[in-house]
Protein backbone atom coordinates (compact mmCIF):
# COMPACT_ATOMS: atom_id res chain seq x y z
CA UNK A 1 0.00 0.00 0.00
CA UNK A 2 1.39 3.40 -0.96
CA UNK A 3 1.78 6.33 1.42
CA UNK A 4 -1.08 8.17 -0.28
CA UNK A 5 -3.37 5.17 0.22
CA UNK A 6 -2.75 5.27 4.00
CA UNK A 7 -3.47 9.00 4.32
CA UNK A 8 -6.88 10.40 5.05
CA UNK A 9 -8.13 13.96 4.74
CA UNK A 10 -10.92 14.58 7.23
CA UNK A 11 -13.59 17.08 6.26
CA UNK A 12 -14.37 19.17 9.36
CA UNK A 13 -17.66 18.95 11.18
CA UNK A 14 -18.35 22.65 10.55
CA UNK A 15 -18.29 21.91 6.81
CA UNK A 16 -20.42 18.75 6.93
CA UNK A 17 -23.08 20.49 9.02
CA UNK A 18 -23.71 23.00 6.22
CA UNK A 19 -25.15 20.16 4.14
CA UNK A 20 -28.19 18.03 5.02
CA UNK A 21 -26.78 15.02 3.18
CA UNK A 22 -23.46 13.54 2.03
CA UNK A 23 -22.08 10.40 0.43
CA UNK A 24 -18.64 8.87 -0.01
CA UNK A 25 -19.62 5.96 -2.27
CA UNK A 26 -22.86 6.66 -4.13
CA UNK A 27 -21.39 7.08 -7.63
CA UNK A 28 -19.99 4.92 -10.46
CA UNK A 29 -16.97 7.21 -10.96
CA UNK A 30 -13.42 6.15 -10.03
CA UNK A 31 -12.87 8.65 -7.21
CA UNK A 32 -15.78 7.14 -5.27
CA UNK A 33 -14.73 3.52 -5.74
CA UNK A 34 -12.79 3.47 -2.49
CA UNK A 35 -14.03 6.62 -0.80
CA UNK A 36 -11.51 9.03 -2.32
CA UNK A 37 -14.17 11.73 -2.81
CA UNK A 38 -17.19 13.07 -0.97
CA UNK A 39 -20.42 14.44 -2.44
CA UNK A 40 -22.02 17.21 -0.39
CA UNK A 41 -25.69 17.97 -1.09
CA UNK A 42 -26.70 21.58 -0.33
CA UNK A 43 -30.31 21.38 -1.49
CA UNK A 44 -30.32 25.12 -2.26
CA UNK A 45 -28.93 25.39 -5.79
CA UNK A 46 -25.83 27.19 -4.50
CA UNK A 47 -22.48 25.44 -4.15
CA UNK A 48 -20.78 26.73 -1.03
CA UNK A 49 -17.07 26.32 -0.41
CA UNK A 50 -16.07 23.37 1.76
CA UNK A 51 -12.50 24.70 2.19
CA UNK A 52 -10.46 27.79 3.04
CA UNK A 53 -7.88 28.72 0.43
CA UNK A 54 -7.06 30.47 -2.83
CA UNK A 55 -8.61 29.59 -6.19
CA UNK A 56 -5.81 28.41 -8.46
CA UNK A 57 -7.81 27.75 -11.61
CA UNK A 58 -11.27 27.04 -13.00
CA UNK A 59 -11.96 24.99 -16.10
CA UNK A 60 -15.03 24.03 -18.12
CA UNK A 61 -15.08 20.39 -19.21
CA UNK A 62 -17.32 18.25 -21.41
CA UNK A 63 -19.52 15.53 -19.97
CA UNK A 64 -21.94 12.88 -21.28
CA UNK A 65 -24.73 14.25 -23.46
CA UNK A 66 -28.05 13.64 -21.70
CA UNK A 67 -31.38 15.23 -22.49
CA UNK A 68 -32.08 16.11 -18.87
CA UNK A 69 -28.68 17.65 -18.09
CA UNK A 70 -26.01 20.07 -19.23
CA UNK A 71 -23.39 18.80 -21.68
CA UNK A 72 -20.61 20.60 -19.80
CA UNK A 73 -19.39 20.79 -16.22
CA UNK A 74 -16.75 22.74 -14.30
CA UNK A 75 -13.72 22.08 -12.12
CA UNK A 76 -12.68 24.57 -9.45
CA UNK A 77 -9.13 24.03 -8.16
CA UNK A 78 -8.35 25.51 -4.74
CA UNK A 79 -5.00 25.56 -2.95
CA UNK A 80 -6.12 24.76 0.59
CA UNK A 81 -4.86 26.81 3.55
CA UNK A 82 -2.55 24.86 5.83
CA UNK A 83 -4.64 25.94 8.81
CA UNK A 84 -7.82 24.36 7.47
CA UNK A 85 -8.64 21.69 10.03
CA UNK A 86 -9.32 19.06 7.39
CA UNK A 87 -5.60 19.02 6.56
CA UNK A 88 -4.65 17.76 10.02
CA UNK A 89 -2.35 14.77 9.80
CA UNK A 90 -1.37 15.43 6.18
CA UNK A 91 2.12 16.87 6.20
CA UNK A 92 2.13 18.39 2.72
CA UNK A 93 0.24 21.15 0.88
CA UNK A 94 -3.18 20.14 -0.40
CA UNK A 95 -5.28 21.09 -3.40
CA UNK A 96 -9.05 20.70 -3.43
CA UNK A 97 -10.78 19.63 -6.64
CA UNK A 98 -14.42 20.77 -6.70
CA UNK A 99 -16.90 19.76 -9.43
CA UNK A 100 -20.51 20.43 -10.44
CA UNK A 101 -20.51 24.17 -9.62
CA UNK A 102 -20.65 26.90 -12.29
CA UNK A 103 -17.89 29.14 -10.92
CA UNK A 104 -18.62 32.68 -9.81
CA UNK A 105 -15.01 32.80 -8.59
CA UNK A 106 -11.79 33.09 -10.55
CA UNK A 107 -8.08 32.49 -10.22
CA UNK A 108 -6.56 34.37 -7.30
CA UNK A 109 -9.78 34.75 -5.30
CA UNK A 110 -9.52 33.96 -1.60
CA UNK A 111 -12.42 31.87 -0.32
CA UNK A 112 -13.54 30.64 3.08
CA UNK A 113 -15.77 27.81 4.20
CA UNK A 114 -19.38 28.72 3.43
CA UNK A 115 -18.62 31.27 0.72
CA UNK A 116 -20.77 30.87 -2.42
CA UNK A 117 -18.74 29.45 -5.32
CA UNK A 118 -21.58 29.63 -7.85
CA UNK A 119 -24.73 27.79 -8.83
CA UNK A 120 -24.77 24.00 -8.77
CA UNK A 121 -24.83 22.35 -12.21
CA UNK A 122 -27.27 19.72 -13.42
CA UNK A 123 -24.36 17.76 -14.86
CA UNK A 124 -24.36 15.12 -17.58
CA UNK A 125 -22.17 13.11 -15.21
CA UNK A 126 -25.29 12.51 -13.06
CA UNK A 127 -27.83 9.77 -13.33
CA UNK A 128 -31.31 11.20 -13.80
CA UNK A 129 -32.23 10.47 -10.18
CA UNK A 130 -29.12 12.19 -8.73
CA UNK A 131 -29.63 15.51 -6.93
CA UNK A 132 -27.32 18.48 -7.51
CA UNK A 133 -24.28 18.40 -5.25
CA UNK A 134 -20.73 19.60 -4.65
CA UNK A 135 -18.12 16.93 -5.45
CA UNK A 136 -14.93 17.30 -3.38
CA UNK A 137 -11.54 15.58 -3.66
CA UNK A 138 -8.07 16.32 -2.29
CA UNK A 139 -4.67 15.92 -3.92
CA UNK A 140 -1.07 16.74 -3.22
CA UNK A 141 -0.27 20.24 -4.45
CA UNK A 142 1.97 19.07 -7.29
CA UNK A 143 -0.52 16.48 -8.59
CA UNK A 144 -2.52 17.09 -11.77
CA UNK A 145 -5.94 18.36 -10.58
CA UNK A 146 -7.69 17.48 -13.85
CA UNK A 147 -6.97 13.75 -14.01
CA UNK A 148 -9.73 11.39 -12.93
CA UNK A 149 -7.43 9.56 -10.49
CA UNK A 150 -4.84 10.57 -7.92
CA UNK A 151 -6.87 11.73 -4.92
CA UNK A 152 -6.41 11.06 -1.20
CA UNK A 153 -8.91 9.11 0.89
CA UNK A 154 -11.64 11.23 2.49
CA UNK A 155 -13.36 10.92 5.86
CA UNK A 156 -15.85 13.07 7.76
CA UNK A 157 -15.56 14.52 11.26
CA UNK A 158 -19.05 13.39 12.14
CA UNK A 159 -20.87 10.61 13.98
CA UNK A 160 -23.16 8.49 11.80
CA UNK A 161 -26.03 6.73 13.53
CA UNK A 162 -26.94 3.30 12.04
CA UNK A 163 -30.73 3.16 11.69
CA UNK A 164 -32.47 -0.21 11.34
CA UNK A 165 -35.03 -0.41 8.52
CA UNK A 166 -37.71 -3.01 7.85
CA UNK A 167 -37.95 -2.28 4.13
CA UNK A 168 -41.23 -0.39 4.36
CA UNK A 169 -42.02 3.22 3.55
CA UNK A 170 -44.42 5.63 1.90
CA UNK A 171 -43.57 7.58 -1.26
CA UNK A 172 -43.20 11.31 -0.51
CA UNK A 173 -41.51 12.46 -3.74
CA UNK A 174 -41.32 11.20 -7.30
CA UNK A 175 -39.38 12.01 -10.45
CA UNK A 176 -38.81 10.53 -13.90
CA UNK A 177 -36.38 7.98 -12.49
CA UNK A 178 -36.91 7.81 -8.74
CA UNK A 179 -39.31 7.58 -5.82
CA UNK A 180 -38.31 8.84 -2.37
CA UNK A 181 -39.59 7.07 0.73
CA UNK A 182 -40.29 8.66 4.10
CA UNK A 183 -38.51 5.83 5.92
CA UNK A 184 -36.50 5.41 8.00
CA UNK A 185 -36.29 9.20 8.62
CA UNK A 186 -39.06 9.22 11.22
CA UNK A 187 -36.76 7.57 13.76
CA UNK A 188 -33.86 10.05 13.43
CA UNK A 189 -33.53 13.21 15.61
CA UNK A 190 -33.34 16.35 13.46
CA UNK A 191 -29.68 17.18 14.14
CA UNK A 192 -28.23 13.67 13.98
CA UNK A 193 -26.58 12.26 10.87
CA UNK A 194 -27.67 8.73 10.10
CA UNK A 195 -27.69 6.04 7.44
CA UNK A 196 -29.63 2.85 6.84
CA UNK A 197 -28.06 0.06 8.88
CA UNK A 198 -27.13 -3.35 7.58
CA UNK A 199 -28.45 -6.31 9.53
CA UNK A 200 -25.07 -6.29 11.28
CA UNK A 201 -25.53 -2.67 12.39
CA UNK A 202 -23.20 -0.97 9.88
CA UNK A 203 -24.29 2.31 8.23
CA UNK A 204 -24.48 1.65 4.46
CA UNK A 205 -23.57 4.17 1.76
CA UNK A 206 -23.84 3.74 -2.01
CA UNK A 207 -25.95 2.66 -4.95
CA UNK A 208 -27.32 -0.77 -4.00
CA UNK A 209 -26.60 -2.60 -6.26
CA UNK A 210 -26.72 -0.66 -9.53
CA UNK A 211 -23.16 0.49 -8.89
CA UNK A 212 -20.40 -2.08 -8.42
CA UNK A 213 -19.65 -1.21 -4.82
CA UNK A 214 -20.49 0.88 -1.80
CA UNK A 215 -19.36 1.60 1.72
CA UNK A 216 -19.92 0.20 5.19
CA UNK A 217 -19.18 3.11 7.50
CA UNK A 218 -18.56 2.98 11.21
CA UNK A 219 -20.50 5.29 13.49
CA UNK A 220 -17.30 7.32 13.84
CA UNK A 221 -15.88 7.88 10.33
CA UNK A 222 -13.24 10.47 11.27
CA UNK A 223 -10.25 8.32 10.37
CA UNK A 224 -11.69 6.76 7.22
CA UNK A 225 -11.90 3.31 8.78
CA UNK A 226 -14.79 1.09 9.83
CA UNK A 227 -15.46 -1.52 12.44
CA UNK A 228 -14.63 -4.13 9.83
CA UNK A 229 -11.07 -2.87 9.25
CA UNK A 230 -8.76 -5.83 9.57
CA UNK A 231 -11.55 -8.27 8.81
CA UNK A 232 -11.08 -9.86 5.39
CA UNK A 233 -14.30 -10.61 3.59
CA UNK A 234 -16.84 -9.65 6.24
CA UNK A 235 -20.32 -10.42 4.89
CA UNK A 236 -23.01 -7.74 5.01
CA UNK A 237 -26.75 -8.33 4.77
CA UNK A 238 -29.88 -6.21 4.52
CA UNK A 239 -33.52 -7.21 4.96
CA UNK A 240 -32.35 -10.74 5.68
CA UNK A 241 -30.38 -11.15 2.45
CA UNK A 242 -26.62 -11.07 1.92
CA UNK A 243 -25.77 -7.95 -0.12
CA UNK A 244 -21.97 -7.81 -0.20
CA UNK A 245 -18.53 -8.26 1.28
CA UNK A 246 -16.74 -5.54 3.24
CA UNK A 247 -12.97 -5.07 3.27
CA UNK A 248 -12.36 -2.15 5.58
CA UNK A 249 -15.10 0.31 4.78
CA UNK A 250 -15.22 -0.67 1.08
CA UNK A 251 -17.99 -3.04 -0.02
CA UNK A 252 -18.29 -5.15 -3.16
CA UNK A 253 -21.96 -5.85 -3.74
CA UNK A 254 -23.00 -9.40 -4.39
CA UNK A 255 -25.38 -10.37 -7.21
CA UNK A 256 -28.83 -9.39 -6.00
CA UNK A 257 -31.97 -7.68 -7.27
CA UNK A 258 -33.90 -4.98 -5.42
CA UNK A 259 -37.69 -5.39 -5.52
CA UNK A 260 -40.37 -2.81 -4.76
CA UNK A 261 -43.78 -4.34 -4.07
CA UNK A 262 -42.53 -7.54 -5.66
CA UNK A 263 -41.23 -6.06 -8.95
CA UNK A 264 -37.57 -5.55 -9.82
CA UNK A 265 -36.26 -1.97 -9.88
CA UNK A 266 -32.82 -0.63 -10.76
CA UNK A 267 -31.70 -0.23 -7.14
CA UNK A 268 -31.62 1.92 -4.02
CA UNK A 269 -29.70 5.13 -3.44
CA UNK A 270 -28.29 5.15 0.10
CA UNK A 271 -26.42 8.02 1.78
CA UNK A 272 -25.75 9.77 5.09
CA UNK A 273 -28.36 12.36 6.00
CA UNK A 274 -29.51 14.55 8.86
CA UNK A 275 -32.86 13.92 10.47
CA UNK A 276 -35.80 14.15 8.11
CA UNK A 277 -33.47 14.11 5.08
CA UNK A 278 -32.89 10.37 5.61
CA UNK A 279 -35.20 8.56 3.26
CA UNK A 280 -34.41 5.66 0.93
CA UNK A 281 -34.45 6.70 -2.73
CA UNK A 282 -35.71 4.02 -5.09
CA UNK A 283 -33.99 4.17 -8.49
CA UNK A 284 -36.78 3.12 -10.84
CA UNK A 285 -36.73 4.71 -14.32
CA UNK A 286 -39.00 1.94 -15.63
CA UNK A 287 -41.65 2.20 -12.91
CA UNK A 288 -43.80 5.00 -11.55
CA UNK A 289 -45.04 5.27 -7.98
CA UNK A 290 -47.74 7.73 -6.95
CA UNK A 291 -47.10 9.93 -3.92
CA UNK A 292 -48.70 8.25 -0.92
CA UNK A 293 -48.08 4.72 -2.18
CA UNK A 294 -46.98 2.27 0.51
CA UNK A 295 -43.92 0.33 -0.63
CA UNK A 296 -42.28 -2.82 0.66
CA UNK A 297 -38.70 -3.31 -0.48
CA UNK A 298 -37.12 -6.76 -0.60
CA UNK A 299 -33.90 -8.25 -1.91
CA UNK A 300 -33.30 -11.52 -3.73
CA UNK A 301 -30.37 -13.35 -5.27
CA UNK A 302 -29.87 -12.67 -8.97
CA UNK A 303 -28.19 -14.29 -11.95
CA UNK A 304 -28.40 -11.04 -13.92
CA UNK A 305 -28.07 -8.07 -11.55
CA UNK A 306 -28.46 -4.53 -12.84
CA UNK A 307 -25.09 -2.77 -13.03
CA UNK A 308 -24.81 0.74 -14.42
CA UNK A 309 -21.57 2.21 -15.77
CA UNK A 310 -20.47 5.85 -16.06
CA UNK A 311 -22.32 6.24 -19.35
CA UNK A 312 -25.77 5.51 -17.86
Amino acid sequence: MTERETETVTVPREVIERYPRFSLYNSPYPAHDRGYAIDLYPGTGIGISPVDGVVRETRTVGCPDRQYASDHDHVIVVDVDAGWSGAAGVDRPLTARILHVDPAVRSGDRISVGDPLGSTVRSGFFGRWVDDHVHLEFREREANPFRASGSIRVAADIDVEPVPWNGRGTVIETGPAHALLDAPAESVPDREYAAVASDEGMPIDGGLTHYAGGGALSRDVRDGSSRSDGDVGQDLSLLGRRIGTASGRNVSWTDVDVLANGERITGMSLFVARGSSLGVKLVCPDRHFEIGTDVRVSIRESRNPIRLDVGQ
